[in-house]
């Protein structure tokens, strides 16, 4: 561990689509928050197969070694010592709720102009929409994936082949209208999983009616990033 490394706990409120890498095998962009309710981004958490498992998810507190990142000057940005994150328990159902009103604000600008990048947004007049990716966007990624496994051994990559759509959300907000695409980690998987089991139209109908309708029903909170899309939490 470096010298100047520094222990930390977060609860991940966020797991972001994962890719391939050379360096750190199948990586997941996630963050969250800290016991006293402050953001941190935390990368390159990878994931991998075998005893070097480490498969979090929402809501999940862990603990970790960082550095900071000279690379990403962001105050959030949290550089993970490898192998260092493990999980030490899990918000409890009844304080969710909680956590989210106190995080959300009303709108991008207003976190980003008290020198934040990360902030939660209630948004409305959600419209869901998916697209197929195109054949040349399919063949870049297993290629990347290929390229990535001939180096690293097959088993250490999952899922082994692109996931085949984007997902996208058009919305408004205190700001007015905008967009963004769903990069949601855990719903990608929920997606290959039940696409094994039940066929991709009838899953992908599954996703339009729960992603589609019923959240916008219940209320989203989009998790949003000055640089990056957004992910409902």
């Amino acid at each position: 561990m470096p010298d100047d490394a520094r222990q930390s706990e977060a609860i991940i409120l966020i797991k972001a689509a994962s890719h391939a890498s050379a360096k750190h095998n199948e990586l997941v962009y996630c963050a969250g928050v800290t016991p006293e309710g402050e953001w941190v981004r935390l990368y390159p958490v990878s994931f991998r197969k075998g005893a070097d498992a480490l498969a979090f998810k929402r809501w999940d507190r862990v603990r970790y070694s960082w550095e900071d990142n000279p690379d990403d000057p962001r105050p959030e940005s949290r550089r993970v010592v490898p192998h260092s994150m493990q999980i030490v328990g899990e918000l409890p159902q009844s304080e969710r709720r909680d956590l989210i009103t106190r995080l959300t604000s009303s709108s991008l600008k207003d976190a980003t102009a008290s020198g934040k990048s990360l902030a939660l947004l209630r948004p409305h007049n959600l419209k869901f929409s998916v697209r197929r990716k195109t054949p040349d966007e399919l063949r870049e990624e297993q290629a990347d994936y290929e390229r990535i496994a001939s180096q690293i051994g097959t088993d250490a990559l999952k899922p082994q082949k692109p996931f085949p759509y984007k997902f996208h959300y058009a919305y408004a907000t205190d700001e007015g209208p905008a967009e963004g695409t769903y990069q949601d980690w855990e719903m990608g998987e929920t997606f290959s999983n039940l696409a094994e089991s039940f066929g991709e139209a009838q899953t992908l109908a599954r996703v339009i009616q729960v992603y589609g309708k019923q959240y916008p029903q219940k209320g989203v909170t989009f998790a949003m990033s000055r640089n990056t899309t957004s992910d409902p939490a």
